[in-house]
């Protein structure tokens, strides 16, 4: 049984729409691409058929392991969760107490963390460093780079 994630509802559109991608199209490019290498001659000494035998075999478990996912996948309800401390989905606004750096997080499930968006994983150190403390808590968080402190400015949705 697969490990329960929870996701934003952009997070579990996006992964239905890729879902839905990789059935249809997805497995029509590569039905066609093993249709034009089959019609090339000898199947035994076809490298091409053999390459687009793989690259369906890769896209098929690509496809399962979507679906263990989406049947793992709970969506959370943002209007039930508590704002005075981080959560999953919390939109927490920190700072660095030895640079005084500010950045905005957002923690998301780790299929949809993306830091150029400002979203890391709940799994991450910082969010696990971050999570279940308040506004003006200071958390400890270890990094590759040593030990920090964050001082958590906000906490929004």
């Amino acid at each position: 049984m697969a490990e329960v994630t929870y996701y934003t509802e952009e997070g579990l559109a996006k992964l239905k729409e890729e879902l839905q991608y990789l059935k249809t199209e997805g497995r029509t490019k590569i039905a066609n691409a093993i249709a034009e290498a089959r019609d090339k001659g000898d199947l035994s000494e076809n490298a091409e058929y053999d390459a687009a035998k793989e690259a369906q075999g890769l896209h098929e478990s690509k496809i399962a392991k979507l679906e263990d996912v989406l049947a793992s996948a709970r969506l959370i309800d943002e209007s039930k969760l508590d704002l005075s401390k981080v959560l999953a989905l919390s939109i927490v606004k920190i700072k660095n107490k030895k640079n005084g750096a500010e950045m905005t997080y957002q923690l998301v499930s780790e299929t949809e963390a993306d830091l150029k968006a400002g979203k890391i994983s709940v799994k991450s150190p910082i969010a696990q460093g971050l999570l279940g403390k308040s506004v003006g808590d200071i958390a400890k968080v270890s990094v590759p780079a040593g030990e920090i402190e964050l001082e958590i400015l906000d906490i929004s949705r």
